[in-house]
């Protein structure tokens, strides 16, 4: 006999009681009963970041859509000169709300035989397609860069002083100095770390040796562009949070230091969109010479979206901060060869948001990191396919966010790479893969700093320092394993408590938090 109406709503009202009851927390990050994140810390203090101020204009920005002032169409034989004098000349029309203008390509194939460069501020390049009917660029010539974003790296100009904590906690975003009467809210500040012996010697990377000859592994210094926001005595509160932990007992004679900087040399609001960008396969290793795709140095607020790209080497290299890459499909026909793997994406720059991204190839690294790279870098929703890995892939960057990646044929690796390359070791410290899909993890724990791998499903691997048996290295930090934890994304949920549901609804997403 069927139940009656009121009967099926209480079980169905309980069903679905029970569902909200079952979902899965991470100790590490969780909403409150408010829907509040609520972080947990490591004994000094260390927390997962706040990864949302990585992207365009530090997230939850709309991409904006550029009037065009010149559209240009296809010419037989070499079309660089016309569509780079197309740049030119709108790179020379002054401002007009934000920007200078779009240079637009009608549908249709552009042999170009020479890097096409963007490096005025406030010009787009923008194509009417990423489909075979749309707008594509056919790489000829010799090999090179298909396009570059190009302009001038901040430099340290200004006042300076020190940092007076003790310590300063990963994912901070105030600190105190010994003397800020020269700073102002507003300055762009760069914070310099020296590399000291001890504190290579604490990481256990004084040991590196590789063919019987001694590898250095990171040597110099670290620097962290951001802005003042808030100065309230001699604290001063930034624009986006340390990636790393700051220890004192590690800073050597000189300490830490903070110094204004001149960004004026930046490249800002420039973009490339709806195209296609095409290269003869390229079944080379890394060493020969090959087509890339895209290149970004020197600009800040800056995107990438709607493309397709076929068979370019070390496709995308950014070296800028502030920028989203979004809806970027990158395809192998062949894999490239040997045991050096080149990088699809290559992120050596900060607050970097690759959103909605799929690679398909095999024998190479769908991300990696270069050297002293700090966040906050996010993938969001990106799938990969292939032999390959997300692998931050040398000498310590800090503050990666994999959030809801699938790569079921390859690896999501936070580790010590050791004497690989020329001596890579740790590669990366303060990252986490939140409810990812992966073949393997290989999640180990560096001295001093952590590494998380939350709500993941896929098998966990365990290896000492590569060409060693033993000892295994510690793992990193694994929590709810091969359950999906609330909320669903940590970006989005991030992004939502710092900004508002509007600045989810700006990345094309629906605000939840759970």
């Amino acid at each position: 006999m069927p139940l009656s109406r009121s009967i099926t709503a209480i079980i169905i009202s309980l069903l679905l009681s029970i569902t909200i009851y079952a979902q899965h927390h991470s100790q590490w990050v969780y909403p409150n009963n408010d829907g509040k994140l609520v972080y947990k810390t490591l004994p000094q203090g260390d927390k997962v970041m706040d990864f949302s101020y990585a992207g365009y204009m530090g997230g939850g920005v709309a991409i904006p859509t550029v009037a065009p002032k010149i559209t240009l169409n296809a010419v037989a034989g070499d079309n660089t000169d016309a569509i780079q004098q197309a740049i030119d000349k709108v790179s020379a029309l002054p401002w007009q709300n934000g920007f200078r203008g779009t240079v637009l390509l009608n549908p249709g194939t552009y042999n170009c035989e020479r890097t096409i460069t963007i490096s005025a501020s406030g010009v787009v390049l923008r194509g009417s397609g990423s489909g075979e009917q749309g707008t594509s660029i056919n790489m000829t010539g010799k090999p090179h860069v298909c396009i570059a974003i190009k302009g001038t790296p901040n430099t340290a100009t200004g006042a300076t002083t020190t940092i007076n904590d003790a310590y300063i906690p990963s994912g901070s975003t105030s600190f105190t100095v010994n003397d800020a009467s020269a700073f102002t809210i507003g300055n762009d500040i760069r914070i310099t770390r020296k590399i000291t012996d001890e504190w290579i010697q604490f990481m256990g990377m004084d040991q590196l040796v590789r063919d019987g000859k001694k590898q250095t592994w990171v040597s110099g210094e670290f620097v962290t562009d951001c802005t003042i926001t808030k100065k309230q005595g001699n604290t001063i509160t930034t624009d986006v949070p340390m990636t790393d932990a700051y220890d004192a007992t590690f800073a050597g004679p000189q300490g830490f230091t903070v110094t204004v900087i001149n960004t004026t040399g930046e490249t800002t609001q420039c973009g490339v969109e709806n195209l296609r960008i095409l290269s003869a396969s390229q079944s080379v290793t890394i060493n020969e010479g090959h087509n890339s795709a895209l290149s970004i140095k020197g600009a800040a607020d800056t995107w990438l979206r709607n493309l397709v790209i076929y068979n370019t080497v070390n496709s995308i290299t950014i070296q800028g901060r502030r920028v989203t890459v979004d809806n970027v499909n990158i395809v192998h026909d062949v894999p490239t060869l040997g045991a050096a793997k080149p990088a699809d994406l290559s992120a050596n720059g900060s607050q970097l948001l690759f959103n909605r991204c799929t690679i398909q190839g095999d024998n190479v690294f769908f991300l990696a990191t270069g050297a002293k790279v700090n966040g906050p870098i996010v993938l969001l929703n990106c799938t990969f396919r292939g032999n390959g890995w997300i692998q931050p892939h040398q000498r310590w960057a800090t503050g990666l966010l994999v959030d809801n990646c699938e790569v079921p044929d390859g690896g999501i690796d936070f580790m010590n790479r050791g004497s690989m390359g020329s001596g890579h070791g740790w590669a990366i410290g303060w990252a986490v893969a939140w409810n990812c899909t992966a073949k393997s993890y290989l999640n180990q724990m560096p001295p001093g700093a952590a590494n998380w791998v939350i709500g993941s499903k896929g098998e966990h691997k365990q290896a000492a320092i590569p060409f060693l048996k033993a000892p295994m290295l510690p793992e990193g930090i694994y929590d709810a394993p091969g359950k999906t934890v609330s909320p669903r994304s940590l970006y989005l949920a991030q992004l939502n408590e710092r900004l508002g549901p509007q600045a989810v609804t700006n990345t094309e997403y629906v605000a939840q938090t759970h």
